[in-house]
């Protein structure tokens, strides 16, 4: 299944009834995660049962040819059912978001950020349970295009902190784009005191993305990554 657009352009309520459980992935009590985490699998598994039903349909009117097939009635209420089950879940309910600055007032923009600090505080989870690595990287990059509130300024500043004190991770690289769009004295102020931790991956990542904060000229490249990582400054490692 491909990641295609599904996310309803509807108000904040309508978000918190489809998705408002899904805050309890980043809960610090276990059994709040706990629950939060059956939630996803069951609708996970809904999403699954309704992809069947409406590949199944797919199947039986085949003998109609396309144009035909997708006009039929029972083909068209298969797959609302799919879309809508999709827009109760995680990471599929996200697809679909607007970029740029339609995205600061996008009313799932709440549920974009719950997504980005699921998989930067509990990796593991994320990975066993809603792994989409294309869903990550899109709003990483999403996020680093939009005028954010101080509010949502503050949290990127925090996810960006978490991701360079922990090992890398497929995309960690992307948050350079965001730390360059919310650049701040708070934020260099926490990447210096990375850079000079005991931790290995947090003198390398944070020395790596202030290097790139002083150098805006410098492109985030994966050359420049690996060169980076070959080579970095005495006085980060």
């Amino acid at each position: 299944m491909t990641e295609e657009p599904v996310a309803d352009a509807d108000d904040a309520c309508a978000w918190h009834e489809r998705l408002g459980w899904a805050f309890g992935l980043t809960a610090d009590d276990p059994a709040d995660r706990a629950a939060a985490l059956a939630r996803l699998a069951e609708a996970r598994r809904t999403v699954a049962g309704a992809l069947d039903r409406y590949n199944e349909m797919l199947w039986l009117t085949r003998p109609l040819g396309t144009d035909e097939q997708y006009r039929e009635p029972a083909v068209l209420q298969a797959h609302g059912v799919w879309k809508r089950a999709q827009n109760r879940s995680l990471p599929d309910g996200l697809w679909g978001g607007p970029a740029g600055a339609e995205l600061a007032t996008w009313p799932g923009l709440p549920y974009a950020l719950l997504f980005l600090e699921w998989e930067a505080r509990y990796p593991q989870e994320w990975t066993q349970h809603a792994k989409a690595w294309g869903t990550k990287e899109r709003f990483i990059r999403y996020l680093a295009l939009a005028d954010h509130d101080e509010a949502v300024r503050a949290k990127l500043t925090d996810l960006i902190e978490i991701v360079v004190h922990r090992a890398y991770r497929c995309k960690d690289r992307e948050y350079v784009r965001i730390a360059r769009a919310v650049d701040s004295a708070d934020l260099r102020d926490r990447l210096a005191r990375a850079a000079g931790s005991d931790s290995p991956w947090a003198r390398c990542h944070a020395g790596y993305v202030l290097r790139l904060l002083d150098r805006p000229d410098l492109p985030n490249t994966l050359h420049v990554w690996h060169s980076w990582l070959a080579d970095p400054p005495s006085t980060v490692l």
